[in-house]
């Protein structure tokens, strides 16, 4: 507004540098959530990408206290295979991965072979559940096993015999391996596949031993190992022992 003498009035004069202010604010503003928006994806990309070259893996040594029925298996989160299972709780199963012959989670050292990497095979997988069956795989060898492999057997590495399955057995594509364990410890038992299967599976072998309270754990294995059955199954055992009686 104007006055007679032609002079402009101070509110006019003011209403302009308001104008500027309020634009001036809503810059700052807008700059600022874009710095928020860089900030945030950078984070995240940095995140994104650490994940995708550990392939799901983690090396988190931090420890977690699992429990299945009456058991508390304390591992640390690089051991546990799966990332939703990387948690304090009760759970029915948990499945674990292990380097040969150290028995430890997983390292970026050791990255290659938990990638399996040229075909590498020195993982070994435990999976622990709520026992189902009263006898372990050794004990099932002279009531179950016995009736249904062949007598017949082929020797194997490091005094293992291989037995094939009958073929109403129901164990179609997979042998017997047996080795008889200095008494009086029962003998070592483990079924393998064979064939093609043996040859696409990381680890074609496995065998069941009851631990803990009412508690299965079953270990699968590289073939290759079979030659080294007795330090496997001793290592097994005395980790799995650990992970089951280590100090909260």
């Amino acid at each position: 507004m104007k006055l007679a003498t032609g002079q402009t009035t101070p509110a006019s004069k003011a209403e302009p540098v308001s104008r500027r202010n309020r634009f001036a604010i809503r810059t700052f503003q807008f700059c600022l959530v874009l710095l928020f928006l860089s900030v945030g994806i950078l984070v995240l990309g940095r995140w994104y990408g650490a994940t995708l070259s550990n392939g799901g893996h983690t090396a988190s040594n931090q420890l977690r206290e699992i429990v299945i029925r009456n058991n508390v298996l304390t591992v640390p989160e690089n051991t546990i295979r799966f990332r939703s299972a990387r948690r304090d709780g009760v759970t029915l199963r948990l499945d674990l991965y292990l380097t040969w012959p150290e028995l430890e989670g997983y390292t970026l050292h050791r990255r290659a072979d938990f990638n399996h990497e040229d075909g590498s095979r020195n993982i070994v997988f435990l999976t622990f559940e709520e026992q189902t069956m009263s006898r372990d795989m050794s004990d099932r060898l002279e009531p179950v096993y016995r009736q249904v492999i062949e007598k017949r057997s082929i020797a194997g590495p490091g005094d293992i015999r291989f037995h094939r399955f009958k073929k109403d057995s129901g164990y179609a594509g997979e042998v017997l391996a047996i080795a008889q364990a200095t008494t009086p410890m029962p003998p070592f038992v483990a079924r393998c596949l064979t064939g093609a299967a043996a040859r696409e599976a990381l680890a074609p072998c496995e065998r069941d031993i009851n631990v803990g309270n009412r508690l299965s754990m079953t270990y699968r294995f590289p073939a290759s190992l079979l030659g080294q059955w007795k330090m496997l199954d001793e290592a097994i055992k005395r980790k799995v022992s650990r992970f089951l009686n280590a100090p909260h």
